[in-house]
């Protein structure tokens, strides 16, 4: 029987094809265009979303247009997305440097910008003025009187942490929290975290309550904890 490098699923959204990884890239394109001829739409006029699914096969820049431009042939098909679970070694890269925890100590003075792909440990204080972005969680030792955005790559989970938290400015993926007009100082003797929540709106909370908020956040491996 032989194999078919091409499966054609109908589904709610319109069409699915899924390529066979282990054949040539020439074979998959004989047999593509083979079947794209033989579909035939019961309306011509309405349009059709495709999904290309290419497994652990990697296409070229120019493979994939070329799919693109087979598939358009037929009028009435448009390409919604190709997927793959091939990564290129950059978005690998990214992958990595986001996972990473950066320490950095210095004071963030005002109209300095300080940014990481990952998470941000900052030994030191942000300055009104002051900039301080993360990919992932920002962790101050110090106070926090300027801007600091975590997440800033669209990660709500992302959390805020300084030891005097007064800022002009909190932002958490694509929410943003303004400072109120004054701040009370007793109330601000100890470490406080920021968070968005339920409610995708930011919250600011004593660090105590982290845990139970972000159970996995920390990348504690091996060694023992006592206590």
């Amino acid at each position: 029987m032989k194999t078919q490098n091409v499966m054609i699923k109908g589904t709610k959204s319109g069409l699915s094809l899924q390529l066979n990884d282990r054949c040539s890239y020439d074979e998959i394109l004989s047999e593509l265009e083979e079947k794209i001829s033989e579909l035939k739409s019961s309306e011509e006029n309405q349009l059709v979303s495709v999904r290309i699914l290419t497994g652990n096969r990697y296409l070229t820049t120019e493979q994939e247009e070329e799919l693109k431009e087979l598939i358009r042939q037929q009028k009435n098909l448009i390409v919604e997305v190709i997927e793959s679970d091939v990564i290129t070694k950059e978005d690998a890269t990214r992958m990595v440097e986001s996972q990473e925890v950066t320490s950095v100590a210095a004071i963030v003075r005002s109209g300095q910008v300080l940014e990481v792909p990952g998470d941000l440990l900052l030994v030191g204080d942000v300055n009104p003025g002051g900039t301080v972005r993360a990919g992932g969680n920002i962790f101050i030792m110090g106070a926090l009187k300027g801007v600091a955005h975590a997440g800033y790559s669209g990660w709500n989970d992302a959390v805020i942490v300084a030891s005097f938290m007064t800022p002009s400015q909190l932002r958490i993926s694509d929410c943003i929290s303004r400072a109120p007009d004054h701040y009370d100082q007793e109330e601000h003797h100890q470490m406080e975290c920021a968070y968005i929540d339920k409610n995708h709106q930011i919250m600011i909370d004593r660090l105590q309550v982290l845990k139970h908020l972000r159970p996995n956040i920390t990348r504690f491996k091996g060694g023992h904890y006592y206590g």
